[in-house]
């Protein structure tokens, strides 16, 4: 029997207009109503996933920051695993060259969340990533500066090719030890993002220590992720479920392969996997 879903949102939650299907909102309204424990489970910030909170009108669990935040929908924390200031010194000493794409993200109230140094808004993606941010982002110079506190991650962007060459330039570092490396991919659009967090900081390190602290086991999770950084997450659950729109690698796995997130492939997931075995369990006993 499921007794919590973990959700990805990106790309999994949200269908490609940036909006969670009905479908997917009737199915998740009927797995808590169930008694099944949702969680979403993203690389956003929290404020930056708060828009896609107030979409669901159910009880949800908030895994954010790639794993590095546990929080209720009202914003209360319950888990942090913040990147230690000189360690994400030493990753954005090393990747100067990459300054205009990299960002400090803290877990603040609201103002100064997103630290740039210079943010160029011209390039497309970066210019709506501003525009749905802008009372978080500020610019402060030099970077460096702004380490006044741990912060949550160090975040990069940018075309898929210049990111790949940043993780292999963090990896090379002898503090590659000391962090995580979370890589989202979009080929087609040719735009990645790059978090590094705290060392074991991870969505499938945190889902994992989230399921055993509300007394969980992995066999009673399913897991719906369609990227590289959900991978961890699929791995750990007991049921991983695979987007159809998902990466190809994550498809190769083996693991059942549900409709892409135009066609309420959450919703398909649920249904199939969750609700079902739920009335199963509700009938028989």
């Amino acid at each position: 029997m499921i007794r919590l879903i973990a959700l990805d949102v990106d790309g999994t939650l949200l269908d490609s207009e940036w909006k969670v299907p009905a479908a997917n909102r009737d199915a998740i309204r009927r797995a808590t109503g169930a008694g099944i424990e949702v969680a979403l489970v993203t690389g956003r910030r929290f404020d930056f996933a708060r828009p896609v909170i107030d979409q669901i009108d159910a009880p949800l669990t908030l895994i954010v920051s790639g794993g590095a935040i546990v929080k209720r929908r009202d914003g209360t924390t319950l888990v942090r695993h913040l990147l230690p200031a000189g360690v994400a010194r030493s990753v954005i000493d090393a990747t100067r060259d990459f300054r205009d794409a990299t960002a400090l993200v803290f877990d603040r109230p609201h103002t100064a969340q997103v630290v740039h140094e210079r943010l160029d808004i011209r390039d497309s993606h970066r210019r709506a990533y501003f525009e749905r941010n802008r009372d978080c982002i500020t610019e402060i110079v030099p970077l460096e500066s702004a380490l006044v506190e741990d912060p949550i991650q160090v975040m990069f962007s940018g075309g898929v090719a210049r990111m790949r060459e940043l993780v292999d330039r963090v990896r090379a570092l002898e503090v590659s030890g000391a962090v995580a490396l979370a890589v989202t991919e979009y080929e087609r659009r040719n735009f990645s993002l790059v978090d590094v967090n705290r060392a074991g900081c991870t969505k499938g390190a945190t889902l994992a220590e989230w399921v055993d602290r509300q007394g969980f086991s992995a066999a009673e999770v399913m897991a719906v992720g369609d990227n590289f950084n959900d991978r961890e997450m699929l791995e750990f659950a007991g049921l991983p479920v695979v987007m159809g729109n998902a990466v190809e690698p994550l498809k190769q796995l083996g693991w059942p392969v549900t409709l892409d997130n135009d066609h309420g492939g959450v919703a398909a997931a649920i249904e199939r996997f969750a609700l079902s075995g739920a009335c199963r369990q509700s009938a028989g006993s």
